[in-house]
């Protein structure tokens, strides 16, 4: 291990003596929130970036490990949509004064869970929409704003996002999703890393094939 230090994910600040790069997942508060290892946001504070979280929805946020999200990147759950199958939008039973019970779950547009993967990295300034699910592996480009899905390994950027293209070929993509390297213990990992990180991906391919089988 680098230095002697070995890697842990409960640590806050996991750059010395740089505040404005944490490690999500030893400073969430919400049960709502849920962050695997090692995921970074480029910033101090990531329950900030969560907005319209509300309790009585019950939708959670799940995020995978080893995510890289960037500064101003928000997550915008369900408690931002307005009922929409009447003929005005207008929240009245949110607001003082107002008489009107809140609808029921069934007359709100609730799209479920915020789903992202293992290893997504997120650019600076994109909009992750409710209930969207995206897939391991997976770029999110800086001021993208994504409603859909996106699969795994594959590149999204824009307002409506839009795939551009996949990371890999598809064998490649398919040996990933099976060697789950973020699964594995971070001993392990750290001797994976020259796979992780090699540009010849024929050889990666190669080399996963052999561990995989």
């Amino acid at each position: 291990m680098k230095n002697g230090k070995i890697p842990n994910p409960n640590t806050i600040h996991p750059i010395v003596g740089y505040d404005k790069e944490i490690y999500v997942k030893p400073t969430i508060k919400n049960p709502n929130i849920i962050v695997g290892d090692f995921t970074y946001i480029a910033n101090s504070d990531f329950e900030s970036h969560v907005s319209h979280h509300y309790e009585w929805n019950g939708d959670k946020l799940i995020i995978g490990k080893f995510c890289q999200i960037a500064s101003g990147v928000e997550f915008v759950m369900n408690g931002a949509n307005h009922q929409m199958n009447a003929v005005s939008t207008f929240p009245f039973y949110t607001l003082e004064g107002w008489n009107m019970e809140a609808p029921t779950m069934s007359n709100m547009p609730l799209k479920g869970d915020t789903i992202i993967g293992n290893d997504v990295w997120i650019g600076q300034n994109a909009v992750i929409l409710p209930g969207v699910k995206i897939g391991d592996g997976a770029i999110i480009g800086a001021n993208a704003v994504v409603g859909s899905n996106v699969a795994p390994y594959t590149i999204v950027v824009g307002n409506p996002a839009k795939e551009i293209r996949k990371r890999f070929d598809n064998e490649l993509i398919e040996l990933m999703l099976k060697f789950k390297w973020w699964d594995k213990p971070i001993d392990e990992i750290d001797k994976l890393i020259p796979i992780l990180t090699c540009s010849d991906l024929e050889k990666v391919k190669a080399e996963i094939r052999k561990l995989v089988e």
